[in-house]
């Protein structure tokens, strides 16, 4: 059957094949040459592509949830979203979650996900207690920084490369409510959002928006919003007092089919971000939101990856060390501006000092997560900001990536010879294998 991830590029023949107990995922591994495990497949490129697919997603089960000290364990195959309809009402929340809650456990642990609150509370490998790998061969490993700690790291943010995530154990965080205070903040170009950035770390949660393709003085224009979980004094409606660890119900929006390719362009993505950039009200203006709107706003858009037509698109998401990360990151907002690249999707974030395995993404400084339309013109474009971001001591997010070049990644991640020393003694038949471990020899 033909695959492809959130991006739609690539695609892939592949033979997908579910298992519901690990020892029918074991039989896989001992049937196939070669084998990438799959969640839901957010991961946007081809980090979850194979000739043999393993579907994580029968294997979906909660094993134990500890209410009170806010502790779960759960199978690899259960999504962000199944786990908040049971933690939520109980009054607990994700650690971390990225801006989808459309993630499994297994596939957040491979990508070591990080949210809008890492430079407070770190990434997903923060909060996790223990791992249980499958790696080739059948042994069974469980995981933790005491136990096998050098296969727990090199399995956070190894793409699935280690072998079949089995089962996580992770911490939870304690909440009155579903809502978030929403604190926004509009500002006039990257030199003041990276100020107000700076003024912000206090706050748990912190994003912003940024208009790529605004030039001159307006560069780097954009809205910060920074957030808190609400307490039940913060709530202002009856509604929400009433029930402030339920979700009201909405409608949600559908893209039925993919638009043409041409939807997504310079002209239509600019008269977007003018409309969306005067909508928002100047000053500082503070508002209760609930979680969905907060973490997941696309997620109220069924299929919102169609707009970008047959072709699909690349995400492109890369991190600059402190030092670097100004002048990286205007050298790179006036390359998409001089470029006219529209980017419909453009978020900022910064990452906090945290743990990370070998091939982890989030490291210190900021981030900017960009989603471009494929067209014939986009690598040789995305070639160049490769150029800038290593350059200037930054990597590129595997989880998104679908056309790197070895040579970036090796640049990117210098702790790269430690994993593939782990890999080779867990793997040495290279079962695990991926489009995207093939193309950066992985």
């Amino acid at each position: 059957m033909k695959v492809s991830n959130w991006g739609m590029y690539p695609s892939t023949e592949a033979e997908v094949r579910s298992f519901a107990t690990a020892d029918e995922a074991a039989q896989s591994l001992n049937d196939w040459q070669e084998l990438i495990p799959r969640g839901l497949g957010r991961c946007y490129g081809d980090s979850s592509l194979s000739s043999h697919i393993l579907s994580t997603l029968k294997f979906n089960r909660f094993l134990h949830f500890d209410r009170e000290q806010g502790v779960l364990r759960c199978q690899s195959g259960l999504s962000f979203d199944e786990i908040l309809k049971v933690i939520v009402p109980a009054g607990w929340f994700l650690p971390v979650t990225p801006g989808t809650k459309f993630v499994t456990l297994g596939g957040a642990i491979a990508a070591d996900v990080h949210g809008k609150n890492h430079h407070s509370e770190g990434s997903f490998s923060t909060h996790l207690q223990t791992l249980t790998l499958l790696a080739p061969g059948g042994r069974v490993y469980v995981c933790s920084r005491t136990e096998h700690p050098e296969i727990f790291w090199a399995t956070i943010g190894g793409m699935g490369l280690t072998g079949v995530i089995l089962e996580g154990t992770f911490k939870l965080k304690k909440i009155e409510t579903a809502y978030i205070v929403e604190e926004s903040t509009k500002t006039k170009n990257v030199d003041e959002l990276y100020r107000l950035f700076e003024q912000s770390m206090h706050f748990t949660y912190s994003v912003a928006w940024i208009d790529c393709l605004a030039k001159g003085k307006n560069l780097g224009k954009g809205i910060l919003l920074n957030g808190e979980h609400a307490k039940v004094a913060d709530l202002t409606k009856d509604a929400q007092r009433n029930a402030p660890l339920t979700l009201p119900k909405k409608l949600k929006l559908s893209v039925p089919f993919k638009l043409p390719s041409f939807t997504i362009n310079r002209l239509t993505v600019k008269a977007f971000n003018t409309a969306f950039y005067a909508k928002a009200k100047s000053g500082l203006h503070q508002h209760v939101v609930d979680y969905d709107k907060y973490f997941y706003p696309l997620d109220g858009i069924v299929g919102w990856n169609r707009v970008y037509g047959k072709k699909g698109f690349a995400q492109y998401q890369f991190a600059l060390p402190p030092e670097r990360s100004y002048d990286g990151m205007v050298k790179i907002l006036e390359e998409i501006s001089k470029a006219g690249m529209p980017s419909f999707v453009s978020v900022l974030k910064y990452f906090g000092k945290s743990e990370t395995g070998p091939l982890s993404f989030p490291m210190e400084g900021y981030m900017l997560a960009l989603d471009f339309p494929i067209t014939d013109r986009l690598f040789g474009f995305l070639d160049r900001l490769d150029a800038i971001v290593v350059d200037c001591g930054g990597r590129i997010y595997l989880t998104k990536d679908s056309r790197m070049k070895p040579e970036i990644l090796q640049k990117g991640y210098p702790r790269l010879p430690e994993f593939l020393k782990i890999k080779a003694e867990l793997d040495g038949g290279r079962v695990m294998q991926s489009l995207q471990s093939k193309r950066l020899g992985i």
